[in-house]
């Protein structure tokens, strides 16, 4: 096993819950990259997006993403890491990438409006066309999936857990 865990997929799977439980149970540290993207910011994504608009934000995570210098670490990345070129290369150079799989309809029943989430749309994008357009990305990055489908979190931790070995 690499260093580190990098948890990618889309948004509403639960990376950042399932990394802390992750993290804990590992006894490793846990970091939020949308966390850091705030922080090195000083502004939340949506605001991000906002201002600086899709491409702006995109050309940050990717940034941010490929600069994560740890060891011993579970990641959770925003569900748009995979746009990212560099960002990607580096968090498989330095950790097992775990993609969180879930289907389509579950995801929509648990996201409810994306808006508020700063989740990155193009215009007139909706959550099944972004859906259809990141799975491939996930899917080429992954080492590991782990589909969610029916499991509660105990079950998706031993999952993962069962994989990484």
């Amino acid at each position: 096993m690499k260093e580190n865990i990098v948890l990618i997929g889309m948004p509403g799977v639960g990376k950042s819950t399932l990394g802390v439980v992750l993290a804990k149970e590992l006894g490793y540290e846990f970091v939020d990259a949308d966390l850091l993207i705030q922080k090195r910011e000083k502004r939340l994504l949506k605001e991000i997006i906002a201002q600086d608009g899709v491409d702006g934000f995109l050309k940050i995570e990717n940034d941010v993403n490929a600069n994560i210098d740890s060891t011993k670490t579970v990641i959770a990345t925003g569900g748009s890491v995979i746009y990212g070129k560099e960002a990607m290369e580096h968090l498989k150079e330095i950790g097992t990438v775990v993609y969180l799989k879930l289907d389509y309809e579950t995801l929509d029943s648990r996201l409810g409006s994306l808006k508020g989430r700063g989740v990155v749309l193009k215009d007139g994008q909706n959550l099944k066309s972004l859906y259809e357009e990141r799975v491939p990305l996930y899917e080429k990055y992954a080492d590991v999936t782990v589909d969610e489908h029916g499991l509660d979190l105990e079950a998706t931790l031993t999952h993962v857990l069962e994989n990484l070995e």
